[in-house]
């Protein structure tokens, strides 16, 4: 059986990142379980080709959530990515930090070393950003973040205008001094190509002969010798195969997966696996639990300008964007749908802002089955305002269904399930449409079409968020960090409570959800833990 120093499963937006870091000194051999296949493929590294790969199989878990009372029974689609740099390679690529008050509440609940001046040197090094340095922002490191300001659709300085009008400040950077305001997003772009953690992080790694990436490769068990995590089985080409860590197993399969492996390895909830006939390793009700994601909407409206729907619906217009994007490597193909966005309070009394915009110059009132609307705007000049909670209390959670590694576990995001969910989210869509209501978009907007003006009361406003609500793909928390293992499944150090040679180094540790998209936040967990693990094998 083959021996690695460290197994990392998973090679998405952590994983990828702690392979770079673990091998750069050339000390220790790394083994990258990934179950998905190749990145190189061109709606994967096309920016917008998202649009494409939402429902693909060969690149997309495709979860189900159960059908979710607070979303009027709906049944949730949950895309994950399935190939190298994992959700990375097929997200929206906006990149927001979260909130200092995000991080330093991680810090105060036990967690030293998780505050945000403790991480503010972490995402600088980190990242390469194309609008310059400063106090806040780094350059020189090996994640390329773009500055779209003068790439954005004109539409979008009407919404940061109609923003402003309605009481927002303009802000330059939400990766800066302050979260608060509107502008217009950076994302992890390029030169008009995808930055996921896979070419930024991954590729490099493995260049150097310390560094062994296995695909299609399934882990199915995490292998223990008493209370010590010595090794990994995994699943490639129908073929079962064993490896060996001899220092750590590191768990980098994201909010679903990791706790998924840990059940599967008979770390979890005793009665769950005894139910199933999995053997206890330890018993921890915390795998899987505390499942905390957002959740957001669009309102959307029928204009008198031009939008993108009048250049990516037509065949013509779809042609003229293409052979911008493959000469040019720029245009609607080379950017994120959510052109800019910003960071509000429902109520002036809070500390920091619980509720994030999105203005996209599109519509996809009618979708077209199978495929993530991007691909068929309306046939009219449509745009949206869209919205989704920042720090939901709602809480759901991820369990397996079955000793088969290739059964979908079930996902219950139990969301809007408290009234101050509730609550926030009225007070939000009555701000879109504050936003909507200011001179510089009411003279645009010939219409509001959904949800609609005859939706106005508090009743139906609040019915139709649910009925239309879905989640952004932030799920978090189903392996929290915590100093105390009733409450949390890993300590400070990212370390399996109670279990030796076992750390989880993804989404799943955040203790709470932050304040925005969670990607960023996602590769800043990678590059800290992997400094964790290097100071305990120096």
């Amino acid at each position: 059986m083959q021996t690695y120093d460290f197994i990392v499963v998973g090679s998405g937006s952590a994983g990828s990142v702690v392979a770079d870091k673990l091998s750069a000194s050339g000390r220790f051999s790394v083994l990258v379980l990934e179950a998905g296949g190749t990145d190189r493929r061109f709606y994967v590294q096309m920016p917008l080709g998202y649009g494409k790969t939402f429902f693909d199989p060969a690149v997309n878990w495709s979860y189900k959530a159960e059908p979710d009372p607070g979303l009027g029974n709906n049944v949730d689609h949950w895309p994950r990515g399935k190939l190298l740099g994992g959700s990375s390679s097929i997200n929206a690529m906006v990149f927001i930090r979260g909130a200092r008050e995000d991080f330093d509440a991680w810090a105060a609940a036990g967690n030293p070393g998780w505050a945000y001046d403790d991480l503010l040197p972490s995402f600088k090094a980190m990242e390469d950003n194309a609008a310059g340095a400063d106090q806040w922002r780094g350059v020189g490191g090996p994640l390329h973040i773009t500055d779209c300001t003068n790439a954005v659709h004109p539409l979008t300085k009407r919404y940061l205008a109609a923003a402003q009008q309605a009481g927002l400040p303009f802000n330059r950077d939400f990766n800066g001094a302050s979260q608060e305001g509107v502008g217009v997003y950076q994302i992890t772009t390029k030169n008009g190509r995808r930055m996921s953690a896979a070419r930024a992080f991954l590729r490099p790694a493995m260049k150097r002969g310390n560094v062994h990436v296995e695909t299609n490769a399934l882990a199915t068990k995490i292998l223990f010798e008493g209370k010590r995590a010595v090794g990994v089985e995994y699943e490639q080409n129908g073929e079962k195969k064993t490896v060996r860590a001899g220092r750590e197993v590191i768990l980098s399969g994201g909010s679903v997966n990791s706790p998924q492996l840990l059940q599967l390895s008979g770390v979890g909830p005793a009665e769950l696996l005894g139910d199933l006939g999995i053997p206890v390793v330890l018993a921890n009700d915390n795998v899987g639990a505390n499942l905390q994601d957002h959740v957001g909407i669009n309102y959307t409206f029928k204009g008198r300008l031009p939008t993108l729907n009048q250049i990516l619906r037509p065949w013509w217009g779809k042609l003229l964007v293409g052979m911008q994007y493959i000469l040019l490597r720029s245009g609607p193909l080379s950017l994120s749908m959510n052109n800019a966005g910003g960071f509000f309070r429902t109520d002036p009394s809070m500390t920091r802002p619980n509720m994030q915009l999105y203005f996209q110059a599109f519509s996809t009132v009618i979708p077209k089955s199978g495929e993530r609307p991007i691909l068929t705007p309306d046939p009219w000049p449509g745009f949206s305002i869209g919205l989704s909670n920042c720090r939901p209390s709602s809480r759901g959670e991820i369990m397996i269904r079955s000793k088969d590694p290739r059964d979908y576990p079930r996902i219950t995001p139990n969301a809007y399930s408290t009234n101050a969910d509730v609550d926030e989210m009225l007070a939000a869509v009555k701000f879109v449409r504050k936003i909507a209501s200011m001179p510089a978009m009411a003279e645009i907007i010939e219409e509001e079409v959904l949800p609609g003006p005859s939706i106005r009361s508090d009743a139906d406003l609040i019915q139709d968020f649910r009925k239309r609500s879905g989640t952004v793909y932030h799920p978090v928390s189903t392996c929290r960090m915590g100093p105390d293992a009733a409450r949390a499944v890993v300590d400070p150090r990212l370390r399996v409570h109670g279990l030796e040679a076992l750390r989880v180094i993804d989404a799943s540790i955040f203790p709470d959800n932050i304040t925005g998209n969670t990607n960023a936040a996602s590769i800043l967990t990678g590059w800290k833990g992997a400094d964790l693990v290097l100071e305990d094998h120096k």
